[in-house]
């Protein structure tokens, strides 16, 4: 005696939204079928079918013709640590969005140069343990988070400008202006 055999055979499709917001609403539909043979034929006896979708229509979203919020921005401006022929310092300037970054990741980000040579290849990560990521803030020192217990620890007897990168954060989220980092402040003499 030949035993019966089932199946189900299920397929999703993801439908990219018409819509040309800028917001990327899809549409998902889903189809089941079950399928039943009876012990000795090959046909079917039974088939159940549905399919659900879920399509969000434009009428029920909430809609508001005001653009979405946008987050302040943090423009910096790092000095470099070389002179120009001219004796002028090359400056590199970069946007971050408030509250969102680390000022080392920023600057590694954006291929701007924070270690010297040592640091470059003896450096902690991020962990605020080696202190190869020291900075000065010469400008907007209040846009930026206060010193941690870290850099208590390991600027004792330096300049209250002094930072290390990997352990400020640049803004706060609503804040917004300029900050102006000059990189390895402890080649200047």
């Amino acid at each position: 005696m030949a035993a019966a055999a089932s199946f189900l055979s299920t397929s999703s499709i993801l439908h990219p939204s018409r819509s040309t917001s800028s917001t990327s609403n899809t549409r998902l539909s889903t189809r089941a079928t079950f399928f039943s043979f009876p012990n000795n034929c090959n046909k079917p006896n039974h088939t159940i079918s549905f399919s659900c979708s879920a399509d969000p229509s434009p009428s029920s979203a909430a809609s508001t013709d005001e653009p979405p919020a946008t987050k302040p921005l943090i423009e910096l401006q790092f000095i470099g640590t070389k002179p120009a022929e001219d004796g002028s310092f090359p400056v590199d300037m970069v946007s971050a969005i408030s509250g969102e970054k680390l000022l080392r990741n920023i600057m590694l980000d954006n291929n701007i140069e924070l270690y010297a040579a040592y640091g470059k290849v003896m450096n902690c990560g991020g962990g605020g343990s080696c202190g190869t990521c020291i900075v000065e803030i010469m400008e907007g020192q209040e846009l930026l988070n206060e010193r941690t217990d870290t850099e208590k620890r390991y600027f004792k007897k330096k300049p209250e400008t002094w930072r290390l990168a990997c352990q400020t954060i640049v803004g706060n989220k609503v804040n917004a202006g300029k900050v102006v980092v000059q990189r390895m402040p402890q080649w200047k003499k």
